[in-house]
């Protein structure tokens, strides 16, 4: 892993904040920068995996099983006045989608993408050989000790030890219980294996990445820090959201996907975190036009902020910059 994986990881964001220039840029400045396969349609990854090169990652999420339909529907009912609001119209439901998945691994495949990275479960051993066989090594991305070994069983190269802190989706398969309490240091000393670990959530500062280092980790995954980054896809939305200092906390929400995720509270997050099911990705079909006419009318109140604890420390400038800023030795 040590030939591929830098200790340094910028980490897959769904929904758009990773891009190809974000992957490029973060390669090029001495990180490990990860493409994200979640919400797009095979077509669309592809056309990043053609732009981007090098030692490079892709995450891709493994699905679930199908929703309860009756949960998504009365959520459905709680959602029409957000639809009045923003002046669309709330879609059928989808309970069983499953994002893709075959193509996507298919597409890593035929790509020889050097880093696979799974996330929302442990994908089939078979799964895990094609892609080894395809030159690809395998992370899967845990949230416990018993995640751990479920996906150590399945022959991967190496994890991801995920903690509460981290923005955007957490790992956890188990959504029901899951409450983001849990540090990124005890997560990576319950899933220390026989592989490498990569440490992820919450990181802030070079201080924080050394510390995880120390701690026995290979590499460190950071999102939250290169949402500002200039190569980075970030709504308008978030960004002014963000650096205009509206951004006070943040909280763990089913709202908008039906899977717990780590996002900056906002309206949609105090009035729908309390009755919003489980039920990942029919709840994110659900509320997608509602979210997509808030950030086209520039609303941040009405979209899913995803962002880590350490949302504070994010800066503005060049991947570069930021990963100077968070590499080891670094003073700033």
């Amino acid at each position: 892993m040590h030939d591929l994986i830098r200790p340094l990881v910028v980490a897959p964001m769904a929904g758009g904040p990773s891009t190809p220039a974000l992957v490029t840029a973060a390669t090029a400045a001495g990180a490990t920068g990860f493409l994200a396969a979640g919400y797009k349609s095979p077509p669309a990854v592809e056309a990043e995996l053609r732009a981007v090169g090098g030692a490079y990652g892709l995450n891709i999420f493994v699905p679930g099983p199908p929703a309860d339909g009756r949960a998504v529907e009365r959520y459905r009912e709680l959602l029409r006045p957000e639809a009045e609001r923003y002046g669309v119209e709330l879609p059928a439901l989808r309970l069983d989608d499953d994002d893709h998945f075959p193509e996507k691994v298919e597409l890593a495949i035929a790509y020889g993408v050097p880093l696979v990275s799974f996330t929302f479960g442990v994908p089939e051993r078979a799964v895990v050989t094609a892609l080894q066989r395809a030159g690809s090594r395998v992370l899967i991305t845990v949230t416990s000790a018993g995640e751990a070994a479920r996906a150590l069983a399945v022959g991967p190269d190496a994890l991801i030890a995920q903690g509460g802190p981290a923005g955007g989706h957490s790992a956890t398969t188990s959504p029901a219980g899951f409450t983001g309490d849990t540090t990124t240091l005890e997560v990576l000393a319950a899933v220390k294996a026989e592989v490498p670990v990569v440490a992820a959530g919450g990181v802030a500062t070079a201080a924080d990445v050394e510390r995880l280092l120390a701690a026995g980790a290979v590499a460190v995954q950071c999102g939250t820090a290169f949402l500002l980054a200039d190569e980075a896809g970030t709504r308008p939305a978030q960004r002014e959201f963000m650096l205009a200092g509206r951004a006070t906390a943040t909280v763990v929400t089913r709202a908008f996907t039906g899977h717990p995720a780590r996002a900056l509270r906002n309206r949609f997050t105090d009035t729908y975190t309390a009755v919003a099911p489980i039920g990942y990705p029919a709840v994110h079909h659900l509320t997608a036009p509602i979210r997509a006419a808030a950030a086209q009318a520039a609303d941040a109140d009405g979209i899913n902020l995803w962002a880590g604890a350490g949302f504070r420390s994010a800066r503005s400038g060049t991947t570069a910059a930021l990963v100077a800023r968070l590499m080891p030795g670094s003073q700033s």
